[in-house]
């Protein structure tokens, strides 16, 4: 795939690895790149476009989908965390809105736009999960389901989109160097890194990209039997 053909929709493109991915497919030669968040703050030229959208807003991403015709890949990258316990009186509350950005604003963009991409003849919707869509773990019950939940879409996805010309890739990795993992004290992936690892995969004709040992380690682990339970 050359990226030169390619008209590119980034959501959650301000900071980390959003605004990752939109420098390196503006290095990379995007004939264009929209780059979208709630409220831009990113660099304006001619390859690169700032647009006000929020995922969770549906009559706005519908307005978008029709605002721009000419898309031929989706970068859903839009994403929140959010700590959770099964013992929080609201963690119903905290999950509702996690998955309303995580899981559905994924899919509310992905509809929007993929009768544009085929309209187009084709390209890619690329949904950027997470080693936590097979990892559990104290505090992380919300975001962890978001993208376990998120994974299936994207397999359902796939199996819709790729025979109308669309590629659905996954992208995994486990500790990135944004925002969100600002407090977590340990190693971290570079956003840029990230970034051009997907987009290397991307153009190769991957479906799913593991970016990492974490990510690599997570899916295998669970493929493990579950443990039985011991009082």
């Amino acid at each position: 795939m050359d990226y030169s053909d390619m008209v590119v929709l980034v959501t959650g493109a301000n900071r980390g690895l959003g605004s990752a991915f939109v420098s390196a497919l503006a290095e990379l030669g995007a004939k264009h790149v929209y780059a979208s968040a709630r409220h831009p703050e990113g660099p304006q030229s001619s390859r690169i476009t700032p647009v006000p959208l929020d995922v969770t807003d549906r009559t706005q991403v519908a307005a978008l989908a029709q605002s721009l015709p000419d898309v031929t890949m989706v970068i859903n990258n839009a994403g929140i965390h959010r700590r959770a316990s099964l013992f929080d009186a609201d963690v119903v509350d905290i999950v509702d809105v996690v998955s309303r950005t995580n899981l559905l604003g994924t899919l509310a963009v992905s509809a929007a736009f993929a009768p544009v991409i085929t309209a187009n003849g084709g390209g890619v919707i690329a949904n950027v999960l997470s080693a936590g869509s097979w990892l559990a773990g104290p505090g992380n019950l919300a975001y962890a389901t978001s993208k376990a939940a998120a994974l299936s879409l994207t397999n359902n996805m796939r199996a819709e989109l790729n025979p109308r010309g669309v590629q659905v890739t996954a992208i995994h990795a486990g500790f990135i160097d944004t925002d969100m993992m600002a407090t977590f004290p340990g190693p971290k992936l570079s956003p840029r890194a990230v970034a051009d690892a997907a987009l290397a995969a991307i153009a190769a004709g991957s479906q799913e990209v593991l970016v990492d040992g974490m990510s690599q380690k997570a899916k295998s682990a669970s493929a493990l039997a579950v443990a039985r339970f011991a009082d």
